[in-house]
């Protein structure tokens, strides 16, 4: 008998994975259905497969008739969905698999999912995922040789590759641009270093960056994600003294964003009037002291302290924020016109690839009382629009994940991570197959323990 998959969502970053699955079908005997309310998507990436049906639904109803008649279903919808989604798994007892993060509230469906009997695999793309399976994998490996963690730090970024690099921000959107915009809001990050608690409010997370190397691409500055601290429990490190997680962009990124930031145009919490009448210079202006004689340009430059000579101003007028052009969208909040005007500057070129960086560091104490570090690095480039990088980070575990449920090696009833030697091995290895593989280098631990931050 044919297993048979179902997959929901066949956007950006399901591309290699529905490429995985058909290339698979014969050698493991799959059926893949897809459903997909823009069918063309889904339509470019099957042609010339015969095992593929897809359907384009005109309800929800579509989807949840769909989930019984299948052994797997594999969600790539938005992360509002997935709740349903595994509700309705848990119903028919039929197993998943999902990218997205485990939240509270999913993560309080696992009993239901023990008493169905079925394995439910969340966080197993990039970002959440490959991070937790490679940092496990050294984490590990210390344990088993009775080493005591002190120190994990960890950072990831979606980038433009150096060869598409083109722009004096150094950036372009690899990845949903309105997370991007709003990255960071919600709450102070949270951290620990050297047993000290840490906390980086809002307005001052893109002042305080660390500056990273890695062989043969260069150097990349890191900001902390929101909330560092609940990995301890996740990866069994309750005890650590540091453990800080964050983000990477390029050097000066961060210094040039945070004008946005003390200006107030990432605020998504109101709606600013009559913006479909405005320029992106009376945008920028709206938010500066009223001044009739000065400039807005020397207004800004005034008010946020920057040099008129600096490479913060290059990087703001060169996004055309002072310039006369129509922003177009009516009764907009801030952060959505911000977008705006960063999407007509930001956005790929046909011809561009993107890259995926990660980077860990591991502190530890050897059973003996000598200290070690390490650090560990993956990075991945797309192939073109289509087979991008995130692409490939997301959808090429997503699939192997649920080919182990469907040959039975992924078992165990309940909601889980890829934190365990058993999932996170065969995933990994298999993804040295498809190029996505680190480098572990040793370090000397003199560069880290040192006063605290």
């Amino acid at each position: 008998m044919p297993k048979k998959i179902l997959l929901l969502g066949a956007g950006r970053s399901a591309s290699n994975l529905i490429k995985y699955l058909l290339e698979n079908s014969n050698a493991y005997g799959w059926e893949l259905t897809i459903v997909e309310r823009f069918a063309e998507f889904a339509r470019k990436k099957t042609e010339g497969y015969s095992s593929v049906t897809i359907i384009e639904p005109e309800s929800d109803e579509v989807w949840k008739k769909e989930i019984p008649k299948n052994d797997i279903v594999i969600s790539m919808l938005p992360a509002r969905f997935h709740e349903s989604v595994l509700k309705e798994c848990i119903a028919h007892k039929i197993p998943a698999v999902t990218a997205s993060y485990m939240t509270p509230e999913i993560e309080a469906l696992s009993d239901e999912a023990k008493a169905a009997g079925i394995p439910i695999m969340m966080e197993v793309g990039v970002d959440p995922g490959i991070d937790h399976m490679s940092a496990m994998k050294l984490i590990d490996q210390i344990r088993a040789d009775n080493g005591k963690m002190l120190l994990f730090e960890s950072f990831t970024g979606g980038l433009v590759a150096p060869e598409s690099d083109n722009n004096p921000w150094n950036y372009k959107f690899t990845w949903n641009p309105r997370n991007v915009v709003l990255a960071g809001q919600g709450g102070a990050a949270k951290f620990i270093q050297e047993g000290q608690y840490k906390y980086i409010p809002y307005h001052r997370l893109f002042r305080r960056t660390e500056y990273i190397t890695i062989d043969g691409y260069g150097r990349f500055e890191g900001y902390a994600n929101r909330d560092s601290l609940s990995y301890r429990s996740v990866y069994g490190l309750e005890d650590i003294p540091t453990i800080y997680r964050g983000t990477f962009r390029r050097p000066g990124f961060s210094r040039a964003w945070d004008a946005f930031v003390k200006l107030g145009a990432t605020d998504d919490s109101y709606q600013i009037k009559g913006t479909g009448s405005m320029t992106n210079r009376e945008f920028i202006n709206s938010f500066l002291a009223y001044n009739p004689h000065d400039s807005v340009e020397l207004k800004l430059m005034h008010y946020l302290n920057i040099p008129q000579d600096s490479e913060v101003m290059d990087k703001l007028t060169w996004l055309g924020i002072f310039d006369e052009t129509p922003i177009e969208i009516n009764n907009a909040s801030p952060a959505q016109v911000l977008q705006n005007i960063l999407e007509k500057k930001w956005s790929l070129e046909p011809g561009d690839k993107d890259m995926i960086v990660m980077w860990h560091k591991f502190g530890w104490e050897t059973e003996s009382g000598e200290k070690k570090m390490m650090t560990s690095s993956m990075v991945v480039k797309g192939d073109d629009q289509t087979y991008t990088s995130m692409s490939k980070t997301v959808g090429l575990p997503t699939a192997i994940a649920a080919k182990m449920i469907l040959e039975g090696k992924i078992y165990e009833p309940g909601i889980h991570r890829p934190i365990h030697k058993s999932i996170y091995e065969p995933i990994l290895a298999e993804l040295e197959d498809y190029g996505i593989s680190f480098t572990e280098k040793e370090m000397s631990p003199e560069f880290y323990w040192k006063e605290p931050k």
